[in-house]
C-alpha cells in the first residue's frame, strides 16, 4: 500500500502541473498595455483616466516601494472564441510580476472599466477578471489597471531590520516586473477536474495511510491519470472527471463534524502597510467578494469594522451601495460590532465601550443591521471586561482565534461560555482550525476536526475562510472545494454558512457549555504592552482628554446654552478608536504607521484641548481669579469630582527636604522617604502605620536593563530569557536638591548604555505618595528598561487595573498558566496589600508590568517575603520599525503607600487627570454627583441623538456592592436605565430627586436624564 501511494502521489506531483494546470487555459492572446506611473500619492480614478500613458511590454520594470503605477490595457476577444460555445468562457489575466504565493503582503492591483466602476482586484493566487463589464458590444476590451507597488516588508523574516517600512527610507528601485497581461479561453471541464484532483489529494494526504478510504481515492486518482490523455486534455477531462466521481459522491460519515464555513478577509486596519493602502485594500478585497458574490449565489461572506465600510463609502460610493444591496439580501454580513478590530487589552474602559457604540450604530444608521457577535479572530488577548461590554452593547456571542497561538498552555475549551469581571457571560467559540485564513484544504478540515476539544457532547465548528491579514479573501477556488466537501466521505461536512447561523447551531448543540472565567490572556506577544511607547503614551492622553472635552461641553451647554461640539467629538473619538486597531495600539506596526498615529495623536490632542478650553471659558466666565479645575470623578484639594472652584493664591507646599549624611530625607504629613546618596529610595515610611513600604535592605526607584532579543516576532515579544541578563543601574551621574513645581525636589541623572535619564522625586501634595517623574533619551537596540520597586508586602496576588475594575493575577509561579503570565497589562494602577496595609504604583502611560514574588534572607526562620513591582517603560526591537521608540519620553508613576484599593483608583485618576488652573470668574458645581466613591462617574456626555439628553456611565470601582444615590444638578424630565448605545432598558430606581443606583461587584451602568427639547449642536 504504501509503495502505490507514494507512486501515485509522484505521478500526480507531475502530472498536475505539467498537464492539467496549462490545460485549463485552451488559449492565452497578449493585450497591448501602456502605462503611467502615479508621481506621488495614490490618486482617485478621475485622475488616472485623464493621464499620459506610454506603451510598455511583458518584463517591463515597475513599481519604486509604495508607488502606484496605472496600466491601460486594450484589445480585443478572438472572433473564434466567441464561437467556442458552451464550456468555455473568456476572462482578463493580470500577472503584475508577484514574487510570492501570498495575496496581500506585495503587488496587488484594482481593475476598474473605463467608465470609472470597479470590477475586482488581481493578486498572486486571484488574477482572474471577469470580462461581461470590460467588453463592448464589437469585441473589443479595455480597463485599468490600479497596481500597487506595496514591499514585502518581512521578506520571509520577522527580525531583520528593513528600510522598507517607511516610503522616506525605502528607496527608488523598481520591486516588480511586469509579467503579462493576456485574454485568455477558460476550458471550464478541466478547471472543474482541477479542483476534483485538488480535494481529493488534499484528503488522501489527511487520511491514514492504510485506510479504506484512502486506497479508494489512490485508485480513483490514478483511473483519472489514465483516463486523460496527456495530449489532449480538454478532449479527455470529461473521462477524468467521470473517474472520479464515485469517490466525490460517498456521503460522509454519520458522526462527521460539521464545519460552518464563513467567508471571510482578516483585513488589518493599518500593520505593514500604512492606513491608506488598507483603504485600498478594503476596495480590492470587497470587490472580489462582490464579484464572487455575482457568480455564485451562496456565497456569504462575514466582514468586521465598520471603520473600512466608512472608507469604502467615503472613498469608492460605487462600490459601498453595491455591498449595501448584498448586506440587504443577507450575503454581505458585517460582524463584529466595533469601529475597528481593536487591542482589547489596553484601550481605556470608555474607549473600549465606544469600540462597540460606533461600530454598531455605524451598522445600524449606514446598513440598517445590527450584528449581534463581538468578531476579534486576531487580537493579542482579551480583557475580562469585555463580557460585560459585549452584553451591555446587545451582542451576545464571541469569536476569537488568536488564543491557539499560546506558547505554553492550550485552551480546554472551543465552544464555551466566556464570563467577565462582573459575571456577564457570552456564548463564544475559538475554531479549532487554528487559522482565520483557511482555504478549505483537507489539512484544514482534519485539524478542525481533530482538534475540537467538545468531542462527544457538540459536533460542529466554525472555519473562516478566505486570504487574509493584508486582504483579498476567498476565491472560486475555495468555493469550488466547499462544494466538494459538502458531504464528502473521509472529510468534515462543509456548510457554506455566516456567523449567526453558525451560533445559532452551536447553541442549539451545546446547551450547557463549560465556562472560562477572567481574562483570555494570549500566552504570546506580550511585548506589544510596551512597544511603541509614543503611540501608547498618545492613546492614554487623548482617551483621558475626550473624557474632559465631553464632560465640560456637556457641562456647558447644560448650564450655558453654549453648543455641543458632537460631530467634532464623534470625528475625533473615531480617529482614536481606529488607533486602538491590534496592530498600532500594540506597537506591531512599521515605521510609517507609528509615526502618522505619533502626528496624529498630536493634532488630536491640539483640538481636544481647544474643545475643553472653549467649554471652560463659558463655564468659568471672564475674570482674572485662578479657578481650578477637577475633571477626575472624585474630589481633591477641596475640588468637587467632575467640578471647579475658586482658588485665592498658591497652597503652601506640605513637603519638606533635608539633606543627611547618607542621602535625603524627603517627607510630608503622611510619608517619609530616604533617598540614598545614588538616587535610589531606601524607605518610604506610612507615617500614620510607621509601616515601610520598601523591602529591607533593597532599594526602590531601580532601573533595570535587560537584554531583549527574542527569538522571533521582535515588537510583538518579549520571551522568559530576558530575566537572565539584567543589569541594575545604580550609578547616578548627579543627585541634587531642586526646587519642582510643587515644591522642594531631587533630581537623580543616570547614564545608560547611549541613552540618558533624568527623574524628578517630589511630593507634590499631602497624600502619601511619592511621584517619580522619568525622561529618557533613548538610544539603546534590542533593550527594555524597567522601573522596579520591591515592596515589603507579602502577597500572593496583585490587583491591576484593565477596563472599569481589576483583575488579580498570581504573584507567584505555582502553575504553568501562572508561569506565564511573565508579563502582564494594567492601566493606570496595580496594588499589592496584606490585610491592613498596601501599596498602589500608578502611572500615566504604561502598559507593560511584572510582578512576582521578592524572598529576603534573615535571621526569622524561613526568611522574609516581600513582593516586586516593576513597569515596563521601554524597548528597542528593531523590527518592523528600526527606529522604534529611539528618542525622548517622559512617564510619571506614583508611589502611593498605606494604600488600598480606593486610594489606587483615586491615584489613577489624578495622574492621569491633572488638575487645570484656568482664569476666570467662578466655579462650576458638578453636572452629576454620587454619594459614594465606589461609585465611579466614568462617562458624562450628551446623548448620541441629538436630543440633549444627559448620559452617564458609572461602575462599581473597588469589586464589592455598593449602593449610592447619584444626583444630577440640572432639570430633567426622567431618568432611564440603557444599553451601551443609550437604548431604553429600564426606569432608574428614584427617591425623590435622586436616582439610587444598586451595583454589584465591577457593574457597569449607563443612565440617561431626559432633558425634553433638543441641545444646540455644532
Amino acid at each position: 500500500m504504501h509503495d502505490t501511494r507514494a507512486r501515485t502521489l509522484g505521478r500526480l506531483e507531475r502530472f498536475v502541473p505539467e498537464r492539467l494546470e496549462p490545460a485549463v487555459h485552451r488559449d492565452r492572446r497578449p493585450l497591448a498595455v501602456a502605462a503611467w506611473e502615479v508621481p506621488d500619492e495614490p490618486v482617485p480614478f478621475a485622475d488616472a483616466a485623464r493621464a499620459e500613458y506610454a506603451p510598455v511590454v511583458a518584463g517591463m520594470p515597475w513599481g519604486r516601494p509604495w508607488s502606484t503605477v496605472w496600466f491601460r490595457v486594450r484589445g480585443e476577444v478572438p472572433a473564434a472564441w466567441r464561437a467556442a460555445g458552451a464550456g468555455t468562457h473568456a476572462e482578463l489575466v493580470v500577472d503584475l510580476g508577484f514574487t510570492t504565493a501570498q495575496p496581500g503582503f506585495q503587488a496587488e492591483g484594482t481593475v476598474w472599466t473605463p467608465a470609472g466602476r470597479i470590477v475586482k482586484a488581481v493578486e498572486p493566487r486571484n488574477q482572474h477578471v471577469p470580462l461581461p463589464d470590460l467588453l463592448g458590444a464589437d469585441g473589443g476590451v479595455e480597463a485599468y489597471v490600479e497596481a500597487a507597488a506595496n514591499p514585502d516588508v518581512p521578506g520571509g523574516a520577522w527580525t531583520r531590520p528593513t528600510p522598507l517600512g517607511h516610503k522616506a527610507t525605502a528607496g527608488d528601485a523598481p520591486l516588480y516586473a511586469l509579467r503579462a497581461v493576456d485574454l485568455v479561453l477558460v476550458d471550464e471541464t478541466v478547471w472543474d477536474l482541477l479542483q476534483d484532483v485538488r480535494v481529493l489529494a488534499g484528503l488522501v494526504g489527511v487520511l491514514p495511510p492504510d485506510s479504506p478510504r484512502g486506497a479508494a481515492v489512490l485508485r480513483a486518482l490514478e483511473d483519472m491519470m489514465d483516463a486523460v490523455d496527456p495530449d489532449d486534455v480538454a478532449g479527455t477531462a470529461a473521462a477524468g472527471r467521470a473517474a472520479l466521481a464515485d469517490v466525490l459522491a460517498r456521503p460522509a460519515a454519520a458522526t462527521a463534524h460539521t464545519v460552518h464555513a464563513v467567508g471571510h478577509a482578516h483585513i488589518d486596519s493599518a500593520w505593514l502597510w500604512p492606513v491608506r493602502e488598507t483603504v485600498r485594500k478594503c476596495a480590492r478585497t470587497f470587490s472580489n467578494v462582490l464579484s464572487l458574490m455575482d457568480s455564485d449565489p451562496d456565497v456569504r461572506f462575514a466582514c468586521s469594522s465598520a471603520q473600512q465600510y466608512a472608507w469604502v463609502q467615503e472613498h469608492y460610493p460605487e462600490l459601498f451601495e453595491r455591498i449595501r444591496k448584498r448586506v440587504a439580501e443577507g450575503r454581505f454580513v458585517p460582524v463584529g460590532g466595533m469601529w475597528v478590530e481593536s487591542d482589547t487589552n489596553m484601550p481605556g474602559g470608555e474607549a473600549l465601550a465606544r469600540q462597540l457604540v460606533a461600530g454598531k450604530r455605524y451598522f445600524i444608521e449606514e446598513l440598517g443591521v445590527e450584528p449581534h457577535e463581538v468578531w476579534l479572530p486576531d487580537s493579542f488577548g482579551y480583557t475580562a471586561a469585555l463580557p460585560q461590554l459585549a452584553r451591555l452593547a446587545g451582542s451576545e456571542n464571541f469569536l476569537t482565534q488568536k488564543i491557539s497561538w499560546n506558547d505554553t498552555n492550550t485552551m480546554p475549551h472551543h465552544t464555551f461560555w466566556w464570563e467577565g469581571l462582573d459575571g456577564s457571560r457570552v456564548f463564544t467559540h475559538f475554531p479549532p482550525v487554528d487559522t482565520y485564513n483557511s482555504d478549505l484544504s483537507a489539512t484544514d478540515l482534519a485539524r478542525a476536526e481533530r482538534q475540537f476539544a467538545e468531542k462527544g457532547r457538540a459536533n460542529t465548528s466554525l472555519v473562516p475562510f478566505g486570504y487574509g491579514d493584508g486582504g483579498g479573501g476567498p476565491t472560486r477556488e475555495m468555493v469550488a472545494a466547499a462544494r466538494r466537501e459538502a458531504d464528502l466521505e473521509g472529510s468534515p461536512r462543509v456548510v457554506l454558512s455566516d456567523p449567526q447561523a453558525f451560533f445559532d447551531a452551536a447553541r442549539a448543540e451545546y446547551a450547557d457549555p463549560p465556562a472560562w472565567v477572567g481574562e483570555m490572556y494570549l500566552e504570546y506577544h506580550r511585548g506589544t504592552y510596551t512597544s511603541q511607547s509614543r503611540t501608547k503614551r498618545g492613546n492614554r492622553r487623548n482617551e483621558h482628554l475626550l473624557r474632559e472635552a465631553e464632560l465640560w461641553a456637556a457641562t456647558a451647554t447644560v448650564r450655558t446654552g453654549a453648543p455641543y461640539p458632537a460631530e467634532r467629538l464623534e470625528r475625533l473619538w473615531r480617529r482614536v478608536l481606529l488607533h486602538q486597531f491590534h496592530d498600532i495600539l500594540p506597537g506591531s506596526s512599521i515605521a510609517w504607521v507609528h509615526r502618522e498615529a505619533e502626528r496624529a495623536h498630536e493634532e488630536i490632542t491640539a483640538e481636544l484641548q481647544e474643545v475643553v478650553a472653549a467649554a471652560l471659558a463659558a463655564l468659568t466666565g471672564p475674570g482674572d481669579r485662578d479657578v481650578v479645575v477637577n475633571a477626575s470623578p472624585l474630589a481633591r484639594h477641596g475640588v468637587p469630582g467632575a467640578g471647579a472652584a475658586v482658588r485665592d493664591g498658591r497652597p503652601a507646599a506640605g513637603a519638606t527636604l533635608v539633606e543627611e549624611v547618607d542621602g535625603w530625607v524627603l517627607q510630608n504629613a503622611a510619608v517619609r522617604v530616604v533617598v540614598d546618596r545614588d538616587g535610589l529610595v531606601t524607605s518610604a515610611v506610612h507615617r500614620p502605620t510607621g509601616r515601610d513600604a520598601v523591602l529591607p535592605g533593597a532599594r526602590a526607584n531601580l532601573l533595570q536593563l535587560h537584554r531583549d532579543i527574542p527569538n522571533e516576532w521582535e515588537a510583538w515579544d518579549i520571551d522568559e530569557h530576558y530575566r537572565r541578563s539584567v543589569t541594575d543601574l545604580t550609578r547616578a551621574e548627579s543627585v541634587e536638591a531642586v526646587d519642582g513645581e510643587h515644591g522642594p525636589a531631587l533630581r537623580v541623572v543616570r547614564a545608560v548604555g547611549s541613552s540618558r535619564v533624568e527623574q524628578l522625586l517630589e511630593l507634590p501634595d499631602d497624600a502619601p505618595a511619592l511621584r517619580i517623574t522619568t525622561q529618557v533619551d533613548w538610544h539603546e537596540t534590542h533593550k527594555l528598561l524597567k522601573l522596579a520597586f520591591p515592596l515589603d508586602v507579602h502577597a500572593d496576588r496583585a490587583a491591576s487595573e484593565i477596563q472599569f475594575g481589576h483583575v488579580h493575577r498570581a504573584t507567584h509561579a505555582n502553575t504553568s498558566w501562572d508561569a506565564a503570565r511573565f508579563e502582564t497589562v494594567a492601566h493606570r494602577w496595580v496594588h499589592v496589600g496584606e490585610p491592613g496595609f498596601g501599596v498602589a504604583v500608578a502611572n500615566d502611560s504604561v502598559y507593560g508590568h511584572d510582578i512576582t514574588r521578592a524572598h529576603l534572607d534573615t535571621a526569622a526562620p524561613g526568611g522574609r517575603a516581600g513582593t516586586v513591582v516593576r513597569l515596563s517603560l521601554l524597548r528597542a526591537p528593531r523590527f518592523p520599525d528600526p527606529d522604534a521608540d529611539q528618542g525622548t519620553h517622559t512617564f510619571r508613576c506614583e508611589l502611593v503607600v498605606g494604600a488600598d484599593v480606593a486610594d489606587a483608583v483615586r491615584h489613577g485618576y489624578a495622574l492621569n487627570l491633572p488638575e487645570r488652573v484656568v482664569r476666570g470668574d467662578h466655579g462650576v458645581e458638578p453636572l452629576l454627583t454620587s454619594d459614594d466613591d465606589a461609585v465611579v462617574v466614568e462617562t458624562v456626555k450628551l446623548a448620541e441623538d441629538g436630543s440633549g439628553d444627559v448620559v452617564a456611565r458609572l461602575y462599581e470601582s473597588r469589586g464589592g456592592r455598593a449602593t449610592a444615590r447619584v444626583r444630577a444638578a440640572f432639570a430633567h424630565d426622567d431618568v432611564v436605565v440603557t444599553d451601551l448605545l443609550e437604548r431604553a432598558a429600564a426606569p432608574a430606581e428614584r427617591d425623590g430627586g435622586d436616582v439610587v443606583v444598586r451595583l454589584t461587584p465591577f457593574q457597569v451602568l449607563t443612565l440617561r436624564f431626559r432633558r425634553g427639547g433638543t441641545a444646540r449642536r455644532d
